[in-house]
């Protein structure tokens, strides 16, 4: 009943909410801009030699990247709203040239978070093997493919949707517009990547990420409970009541304390992640299921509301990570206070 109700929101109400959303998710964006430049700043500084650092840093990159995508779309949207004369149609041309690359590049996050959890899962599984599994070529070419299958797509939507010179009576200008291409093939063209890349693979690494950050969980809790007896049993000068976690030898399940704390980021990492997903594979679905839910449907403002709303989720899981690196990782925080001038003197 919702999609029906506020699909027809008055012009006054969604003039009021689609402002004040504009200027919301303008504010965290400048947030994400900020921070994740300082994120890839510092993990340059750091260098590829941890194949961990190569695909946090290609996360920095898809949320700074996704944040100037939205500031573009914010931009195009206020111009609309305030009746900007310009040689285009803002709105429509901003959905082409970022509304959907946006779309796309958040199944690109999700992936790459999905690919941080799992290559986490395996070093907590199999500590003494896990270098010869992933190392940082592999690491890199794991990233390069992850863009080609889940961004790449985006760019079918100007095979369902074309540019246009029309003229519009209440500027007395000839303007750019677009519109979509109604054939079967240019049809396909949307809703092929849009069902694929845009649902089921955001889907399947949104489900990935949950399965993996219960795993590192539970994992984690058996090595804490392992390495309390164990530390007893030394006071005590006894042996441990409890066999040490995982189905390997003494040496695997003893992980270092940096394995340990990069895994806890992580599952921190994760968690956010899938907080601030949600909403977005709710959207993802309605684009689906309801034939009219798109930018040139009847719930044309719903659509809209609705892309801002979980536009304001990933931008602050993707401001919030710095805060993450910088309390769970000693080398970051350095690193981090030594480029804006901190001193080292505090660091911990």
């Amino acid at each position: 009943m919702l999609i029906f109700t506020v699909g027809f929101l008055s012009d006054e109400q969604f003039n009021i909410i689609h402002l004040f959303l504009i200027y919301t998710s303008q504010l965290i964006n400048i947030c994400v801009i900020t921070t994740n430049s300082l994120n890839i700043a510092v993990f340059v500084k750091l260098g590829f030699s941890e194949p961990s650092n190569i695909s946090l840093t290609a996360l920095a990159i898809c949320d700074f990247t996704l944040a100037v995508l939205t500031t573009w779309n914010n931009l195009c949207l206020w111009l609309t709203y305030h009746n900007v004369r310009l040689p285009f149609h803002s709105a429509n041309v901003s959905f082409i040239t970022g509304g959907a690359q946006w779309a796309f590049l958040s199944s690109t996050v999700a992936w790459i978070t999905a690919f941080i959890s799992i290559e986490r899962c395996l070093c907590i599984l199999f500590p003494l093997k896990v270098r010869r599994l992933i190392t940082p070529r592999g690491t890199f070419v794991a990233m390069l493919i992850i863009i080609l299958l889940t961004f790449c797509p985006s760019f079918f939507f100007f095979i369902r949707y074309k540019f246009v010179w029309v003229f519009n009576p209440y500027l007395n200008l000839t303007i750019l517009n677009t519109t979509p291409v109604n054939s079967e093939f240019a049809i396909l063209f949307e809703k092929m990547p849009i069902v694929i890349c845009g649902v089921i693979q955001p889907l399947l690494a949104f489900a990935i990420v949950l399965i993996c950050t219960v795993l590192l969980v539970v994992q984690l809790r058996k090595i804490s409970s392992w390495r309390m007896s164990v530390t007893s049993a030394k006071s005590q000068r006894i042996q441990p009541e409890e066999d040490p976690p995982a189905n390997s030898s003494t040496a695997e399940a003893r992980i270092s304390q940096k394995e340990e704390r990069l895994v806890r980021m992580v599952v921190a990492i994760a968690t956010i992640f899938i907080v601030s997903y949600i909403p977005t594979c709710i959207m993802l679905l309605c684009y689906v299921v309801f034939d009219e839910f798109y930018l040139f449907g009847v719930y044309r403002r719903l659509f809209i509301v609705s892309g801002y709303i979980i536009s304001l989720g990933q931008p602050i899981s993707g401001s919030v990570n710095i805060l993450i690196y910088y309390k769970m990782t000693s080398k970051f925080r350095s690193v981090f206070r030594r480029l804006v001038c901190l001193p080292l003197s505090k660091v911990r």
